[in-house]
């Protein structure tokens, strides 16, 4: 029998991509994708997808005890990717990121026990462990976020873990850099920006653009999670990085080039509270253990991004304010 695998947030952007990788895998999961479809979940995302024989995509909120029970009466696993993602917004509001980050979380893993899923990934993010100055973070290194989004990814982390310990629950959190690609909602940095400069308009950049971030292509992480999901420890932490650093003006100065746009079309903005310096994780494990390594160039993939933009302009939104600019 096939395994039955569940996606939260599969309607979003790395959701989207983590389901699609599924179904046209060899080993012809039965794959179910549960989205509220929020602002960022689009059914455009799985368009190619939704008549696949073994798909089934479920309207719903994962804090809503009926319909995850429901759900998860019939699931082998889970891939939880359901999150509100964006540091912006949950500055001006954070009682939205604890409620899906962490009440969300725990409805599932209690659903999860009571039903006897054996494996559940929790898709975390590289910002749980706050900035540093050099160096990159290892798995053990103590938590210390610095925004609500991060703070409520860190106790949602926490809550799996501590499933494993008590009811020996098969767990395995991830925890990635910034990703890019097709699909990514507009108010992230780099669909915002190329978006707006496809359009003509200008970019907001964040203080003098000296944040650094790791950059992942969406399609290496969605491989990196599949590895973690299929030959992972329980109860194991796996960092996901790509070793491909920059700071948000050397990004800036990429995605400039790639839209054929210059400085002009920068407008340099007040920095954002609380706004962590540099990111940077340690993927050694899941290189020496899993044997996972990233493929995508950088450079290459950034430009067939801004081209899948440019052609597909029918499907994001314009973005015309800075109410809640780029996660940098």
């Amino acid at each position: 029998m096939p395994t039955r695998i569940l996606v939260t947030g599969g309607a979003g952007f790395i959701g989207s991509h983590y389901a699609r990788a599924l179904l046209a895998s060899d080993t012809r999961p039965q794959v179910t994708v549960l989205d509220s479809l929020t602002y960022a979940g689009n059914l455009a995302n799985l368009a190619d997808v939704r008549d696949r024989p073994g798909f089934r995509f479920v309207t719903g909120d994962i804090c809503d005890p009926h319909i995850v029970d429901r759900v998860v009466a019939d699931t082998d696993e889970i891939v939880h990717l359901a999150a509100e993602t964006h540091v912006d917004r949950s500055i001006t509001g954070g009682a939205e990121f604890v409620r899906t980050n962490v009440l969300g979380t725990q409805v599932l893993l209690e659903a999860a026990v009571r039903h006897g899923v054996r494996r559940f990934v929790q898709v975390s993010t590289d910002e749980v462990y706050g900035s540093l100055p050099e160096g990159s973070w290892p798995e053990e290194h103590p938590l210390a976020p610095s925004s609500p989004y991060s703070a409520s990814k860190a106790a949602g982390d926490l809550l799996v873990l501590g499933h494993h310990t008590t009811y020996g629950l098969d767990v395995r959190v991830t925890r990635c850099c910034n990703n890019y690609g097709p699909g990514q909602y507009p108010e992230k940095i780099v669909p915002l920006f190329v978006t707006r400069l496809l359009n003509g308009g200008k970019v907001p950049l964040y203080g003098t653009g000296g944040n650094t971030r790791e950059w992942m292509h969406v399609d290496d992480h969605v491989a990196a999670l599949e590895r973690v999901r299929t030959a992972g420890l329980p109860g194991r932490t796996y960092n996901i990085g790509s070793g491909v650093e920059l700071t948000n003006r050397q990004l800036t100065e990429a995605l400039l080039e790639h839209c054929g746009a210059d400085w002009d079309s920068v407008e340099l903005v007040p920095d954002r509270l609380g706004h962590d310096l540099r990111y940077a994780v340690d993927s050694g494990r899941i290189r020496r253990e899993l044997g996972w390594e990233p493929r995508r160039d950088f450079r290459t993939a950034l430009a067939e991004t801004v081209d899948w933009y440019r052609k597909n302009d029918d499907r994001w939104p314009a973005a015309q304010d800075h109410r809640h600019l780029a996660r940098p």
